[in-house]
């Protein structure tokens, strides 16, 4: 499949980290060597939490700014985490 991938990974402290990748087993990889970014560095092992495919770079780039916006909290609930909120009455 061409294209990017935008990701999601759990960290072992807990934290989330977001990115994007044209070779997801590729950036994987370079993240579970410490390789990948500075973040994840001092936070191994981490394990990939989401992805969602995107046509070219520019949407990948707008949906991670996208999805890091949405803070934890927001993340967690992408990701299943935790149940929607009730409505307010």
């Amino acid at each position: 499949m061409s294209g990017w991938t935008v990701y999601i990974l759990r960290c072992r402290d807990g934290t989330l980290y977001t990115g994007i990748a044209v070779d997801l087993q590729r950036r994987l990889a370079a993240h579970a060597r410490g390789a990948a970014a500075k973040y994840t560095r001092g936070r191994l092992p981490v394990v990939l939490a989401y992805q969602e495919h995107q046509p070219d770079r520019a949407s990948a780039l707008r949906r991670e700014a996208a999805l890091r916006r949405l803070g934890r909290l927001g993340k967690l609930a992408l990701l299943g985490r935790l149940a929607p909120s009730p409505p307010p009455y």
